[in-house]
């Protein structure tokens, strides 16, 4: 970490890459691995495996749901030169002031390399900020700048609205069916891990009819 903090400022990045271009010997045509050209929906007769049919919408619906939401935070971003990645690291730090750089990586499950790129950028920017543990000197740990917390504060406002339009709009039992849904979507050895994180002992355990 000290490595880290004693690197020359480098300006932030968007860590997006950008889109492939199109060869010109390639068109729209192209078959999408559901076997139907991009862009265009499956038709009512459309080949597709009956037994994963359903499993295939999901994996669909949720590609476009997170399309969505991401764009609202990513269009913020645009305006810092930040990307995804710096987005995550802001969120959690933000969520859990004074956590070390070890719970990070537990969490987002990256490489040390990957997360001291998009952290220099964030500490050279003014956006986090790195203090001396008070049991251990050699400890580093993260917290949030006034001007970091305040992005976190309006990505979170961004993406908290789009969750809100949609649960205001659904009976109580589906809305905590939503977030059985997504707990149920993690890995089983993750899944405490996350009780944990979110502080909700009761996630993935409502009795089933």
């Amino acid at each position: 970490m000290s490595e880290l903090l004693q690197q020359k400022t480098a300006p932030p990045a968007s860590l997006a890459a950008a889109p492939p271009r199109e060869s010109p010997h390639e068109s729209s045509s192209h078959e999408s691995p559901l076997g139907s050209p991009l862009g265009r929906p499956l038709g009512p007769g459309a080949a597709r495996p009956a037994e994963d049919g359903e499993a295939l919408d999901l994996v669909e619906l949720f590609f476009f749901a997170y399309r969505d939401f991401v764009g609202d935070a990513d269009r913020l971003l645009e305006n810092y030169g930040f990307g995804r990645a710096h987005h995550r690291v802001l969120h959690f730090v933000s969520r859990r002031p004074g956590m070390t750089i070890a719970a990070l990586l537990d969490i987002l499950k990256i490489t040390k390399q990957s997360l001291n790129r998009v952290l220099k950028q964030l500490l050279d920017a003014g956006f986090v900020e790195a203090r001396a543990g008070a049991m251990d000197r050699r400890q580093r740990l993260l917290y949030p700048t006034p001007r970091g917390g305040q992005l976190a504060r309006e990505l979170a406002a961004l993406q908290s609205a789009r969750f809100r339009r949609v649960l205001e709009s659904l009976p109580a039992p589906t809305r905590e069916a939503a977030a059985e849904f997504l707990f149920a979507m993690l890995d089983p050895e993750e899944r405490e891990r996350v009780r944990g994180h979110l502080g909700r002992p009761d996630l993935g355990r409502s009795p089933r009819p």
